[in-house]
């Protein structure tokens, strides 16, 4: 995976020194381009984990940061606002992550998000314990945990 990612940078960089235009829209599209060429020669082999694994990070980083953009704005609301809409609450959220990394790459993104604080992990490694501001139904709170960041995460690192 190193060796495509590498050659995929190299390929970026000999575009960019061929075009002269030395701007983050020919860095980009020099990676783009370079990255489906490679995709295209090695499509037969058993080298595909970096063309799968690439645009899963990808889309994770825009959910990360459209989830980030609504918390914000969530707890900013909440900030202006002289109503409180909040209901805080510790929810329990059962692990499907089982490594040290998964859980803790997992607890940090919910930490990252405000309105959201990780608080523990179960001895056994099984439940993850999640301080938020808005718990009106724990069992959607979970949902949105397991079926957003922890499926994203795994996704990537599995």
């Amino acid at each position: 995976m190193k060796t495509q990612f590498l050659s995929n940078i190299l390929l970026m960089l000999i575009w960019v020194f061929l075009t002269g235009s030395y701007t983050f829209e020919n860095f980009s599209f020099g990676f783009i381009l370079s990255f489906l060429i490679l995709w295209i020669i090695s499509r037969k082999t058993d080298q595909n984990k970096y063309y799968k694994i690439l645009p899963r990070i990808i889309g994770f980083f825009f959910f990360f940061l459209w989830e980030m953009i609504k918390a914000n704005i969530q707890v900013a609301i909440e900030v202006i606002t002289p109503t409180h809409n909040m209901k805080p609450g510790i929810v329990s959220v059962p692990l499907d992550a089982k490594t040290d990394v998964e859980i803790t790459f997992l607890a940090n993104l919910i930490t990252l998000t405000p309105g959201t604080l990780s608080l523990d992990v179960s001895t056994d490694r099984k439940v993850l314990y999640v301080h938020s501001m808005y718990v009106h139904n724990k069992q959607e709170f979970i949902d949105d945990i397991k079926n957003g960041f922890e499926k994203r995460l795994l996704a990537i690192l599995r």
